[in-house]
């Protein structure tokens, strides 16, 4: 069996409505799909956290793919990337995030060929559904959906959740310019929906120092599950460990640091930033061997959503519930999607590979509102389009 051929459709995916965060509103995502064609007819998918990856797929990687094993992933990797583990002033990051959805693919191979799920080729299945966190934040109107511009609004979207979905487990964005609203949303979530509640919170970085040590006076009572991101570097937060219990996540992987100041105390990644599911596999392991939680990404296709089931699914170390903004996103490229949790949890596919569909209809639907709209800028400013945030340092 060898690689026949390797499509990358860079596409689209919106969401209900906008949602404000610390650099502006974020109207959807736009992604890189990726399929890779065998001589024996099966194909594997895989998904590029950016537009951009389907021209360095299509250009770089695919010229030097065609013809070779594809269950060999190791000598894959090599046809397609230097040696990038400690040079990190030369390393080309663009690059290993597209290898990541090219690898992401060759695995869903693995299992297609081998007839057996992902989370059998990653050790075995320890549990039969994921948890996820379901999305809230201040959100633009589209369409008649969103427009929740006050805490009121937030609550009563949530309470929603709860009522339609089964939704216990929240995350949501606490990065206004001014706290106060943020604070007052988590104040009433609280207080709405009672103590069995788990209250995520998100500030993307928005806060200094002084800030997020005031931030943190006001909700250490709100019994706050985590806090994502809550200042710029792990050093200003290891200064803010000082002053709160609440247990702290980031999206940067630089374990050693993380393990040296002793914050944050979870890393919340998707598969791309590593390189592919080979070196997020390591990851979590040497997660596991230093204490520190892992949960999923949030923001992605039903593809590599699938993804983060299976590595749940095959780790008991991700005890906690990963991201999801699956409730806000009314499309998908996968028959399958999009995932919708029922009682916050989804269950795990056991079907070969990944175990999704995709959809090709679907595909060309994303891909033609790319085309049509361009990619989604998730810097746009809607108090001042055209000129970028910038965020407190200190």
């Amino acid at each position: 069996m060898k690689i026949a051929a390797i499509r990358a459709t860079p596409v689209n995916i919106p969401l209900e409505a906008p949602y404000l965060w610390s650099y502006g509103s974020l109207a959807g995502f736009s992604k890189t799909i990726v399929e890779v064609e065998t001589t024996d007819g099966l194909v594997g998918l895989g998904e590029g956290p950016s537009p951009a990856n389907a021209a360095t797929i299509l250009n770089m990687f695919a010229p030097r793919l065609i013809g070779q094993d594809p269950i060999d992933i190791e000598a894959c990797e090599r046809l397609c990337l230097p040696s990038w583990r400690g040079v990190y002033t030369d390393v080309d990051f663009a690059s290993i995030r597209a290898f990541g959805a090219v690898e992401m693919a060759l695995w869903d191979l693995r299992g297609k060929a081998w007839g057996r799920p992902l989370h059998d080729l990653f050790g075995g299945r320890v549990r039969d559904t994921v948890a996820f966190t379901d999305y809230f934040s201040f959100r633009e109107q589209k369409d008649g959906v969103g427009g929740e511009s006050d805490p009121q609004a937030v609550l009563d979207y949530c309470l929603r959740q709860r009522e339609n979905f089964g939704t216990t487990m929240f995350e949501g964005k606490l990065s206004t310019a001014d706290p106060g609203p943020s604070i007052r949303t988590l104040e009433r979530l609280r207080e709405g929906l009672g103590d069995e509640a788990i209250l995520r919170i998100d500030s993307n970085k928005a806060y200094s120092l002084s800030a997020a040590i005031r931030i943190a006076r006001a909700i250490d009572p709100l019994d706050i599950r985590a806090w994502e991101d809550p200042v710029s570097s792990f050093e200003d937060m290891a200064k803010l460990r000082q002053h709160t219990a609440i247990r702290f996540s980031v999206h940067t992987p630089e374990l050693r640091r993380a393990v040296a100041l002793g914050v944050p105390d979870a890393f919340c990644t998707d598969v791309n930033v590593h390189g592919g599911i080979g070196r997020a596999l390591k990851f979590i392991a040497a997660c596991e061997l230093m204490g520190l939680d892992f949960w999923c990404y949030s923001g992605d296709s039903g593809i590599a959503s699938t993804v983060y089931l299976h590595l749940a699914a095959a780790h008991e170390h991700i005890r906690e519930p990963s991201q999801s903004l699956f409730h806000m996103q009314p499309f998908d490229v996968i028959e399958e999607g999009p995932l919708r949790p029922r009682d916050n949890v989804v269950p795990v596919p056991t079907g070969p590979g990944i175990g999704v569909t995709l959809s090709q209809d679907k595909l060309a639907f994303c891909h033609r509102h790319f085309v049509e709209h361009g990619p989604f800028n998730k810097f746009h400013d809607p108090d001042r389009p055209g000129v970028f945030r910038r965020l407190p340092l200190s």
